[in-house]
C-alpha cells in the first residue's frame, strides 16, 4: 500500500440511466448519454471541499452527507480502509435529480469508482485496472437494487439478479440492437424514489406475475434483435398503475403514446416517460409531447463509468 499524495486528482464520469423499461422491475436498466462528472483531489490538510454545479447546484448538500462523499467513504469502509480525511470533489452535474433517470445511481456509481481510481494512484496502478465487477456489487447493495447503478457501470443493456443482495449481484450486459433510439420525456416536477416505492404493494396476482414475466423475457429479445416487438415486450403489470396517481400527466402521456403504437414507459420510478423508439420513429415521437415537456435523445453510450487520472 502506497501513500496519499497531496495534489494528485483522479476524475470519474458516469451516465444516467432508465430502469424497468416496463416489465424488467428492479432488474434491466438501460445507459443513457447525460453524464455527471466529479474530480477528487487530495488536499495538504483534513478539510473536506465539495462543489455542485449544473443539476442539483444549491440544493444538495456540500458536507459529508453529500451523496459521493458518502459513497466514496462506505467504499473504502467495504474493503477495512477509511478515506482520506483531505479531499476536494468537484461536482458537474447533467443528470435531471429526482426524474427517474437514475441520479442516485449515478452518484452512488461515482463515489464507489473514485475511491477505487484514488487507491489505484496511491498503489501505483492504473485507474483503468478498477474491478467494475466490485463496483458494481457495491452500487446495488448502496442504492437497494441493481438495475440502474448496473447500467451506469457497464453501459448498453443491463440485466441484473441476486439471490442475496448483501452476498452480491450478478449483471449481464447486452448489446442493444442498433436501431434503438431512447427518446426521453421530463417534466418540471420531481418524485423521489423512496416516495415511488411505497405505494406499491406488497403482493400482486399470479396472473399479472406470470404476464409480466413472459413480456421480461420479451423485452430482453426485443431490445437486442426484434425492436418490433418493443411495444408488446414493455407492458407490464407491477409497478405503473399503483404509481398512476403520484404522476398523472406523465401516465397520460404514456397512454397517447402506446395509443400510437409507441413503446412508452415510465422511466424508473417516475415522473419521466421514456420511449424505445427506433431510427425511424424518433422524430415523430419527439414531437408528441408539447411544450410541457423538455424532449432528449440522448444515445446509448456502449460503455458505462469513465475514470482518469488527472
Amino acid at each position: 500500500m502506497g501513500e496519499w499524495q497531496p495534489g494528485a486528482s483522479v476524475t470519474v464520469r458516469v451516465p444516467a440511466s432508465s430502469a424497468n423499461l416496463g416489465p424488467g422491475f428492479d432488474s434491466i436498466g438501460l445507459a443513457l448519454g447525460v453524464w455527471d462528472r466529479c474530480r477528487a483531489t487530495l488536499l495538504d490538510s483534513t478539510d473536506l471541499e465539495i462543489t455542485v454545479s449544473g443539476e442539483g447546484a444549491g440544493g444538495v448538500p456540500t458536507d459529508a452527507t453529500h451523496l459521493v462523499h458518502r459513497s466514496l467513504v462506505h467504499a473504502f469502509e467495504d474493503v477495512g480502509e477509511q478515506a482520506p480525511a483531505g479531499l476536494r470533489l468537484e461536482c458537474d452535474n447533467a443528470v435531471p435529480h429526482g426524474r427517474g433517470m437514475g441520479s442516485s445511481a449515478t452518484a452512488i456509481v461515482t463515489g464507489i469508482a473514485l475511491a477505487h481510481a484514488l487507491r489505484a494512484v496511491r498503489d501505483g496502478r492504473s485507474v483503468g485496472d478498477i474491478d467494475l465487477d466490485a463496483v458494481n456489487d457495491l452500487a446495488a447493495r448502496l442504492e437497494g437494487h441493481p438495475d440502474n447503478s448496473s447500467a451506469s457501470v457497464f453501459g448498453g443493456v443491463t440485466l441484473s439478479w441476486s439471490d442475496d443482495p448483501a452476498r452480491g449481484t450478478t449483471t449481464l450486459r447486452l448489446t442493444p440492437h442498433p436501431d434503438l433510439v431512447p427518446v426521453v420525456f421530463t417534466p418540471g416536477t420531481q418524485l423521489s424514489t423512496a416516495t415511488a416505492r411505497a405505494v406499491l404493494p406488497a403482493q400482486v396476482r399470479l396472473a399479472d406475475a406470470a404476464a409480466n414475466s413472459a413480456r421480461a423475457a420479451l423485452l430482453v429479445q426485443a431490445l437486442t434483435t426484434a425492436p418490433q416487438h418493443l411495444l408488446d415486450a414493455t407492458r407490464e403489470w407491477l409497478h405503473q398503475e399503483p404509481r398512476r396517481p403520484s404522476y398523472p400527466a406523465s401516465m397520460r402521456l404514456v397512454d397517447a403514446l402506446r395509443a400510437d403504437g409507441h413503446a412508452a414507459v415510465i422511466s424508473g420510478a417516475g415522473p419521466s416517460v421514456l420511449v424505445l423508439a427506433t431510427t425511424s420513429t424518433a422524430d415523430a415521437v419527439g414531437t408528441a409531447g408539447g411544450d410541457a415537456w423538455r424532449v432528449l435523445r440522448p444515445g446509448i453510450p456502449e460503455r458505462g463509468v469513465e475514470v482518469q487520472a488527472t
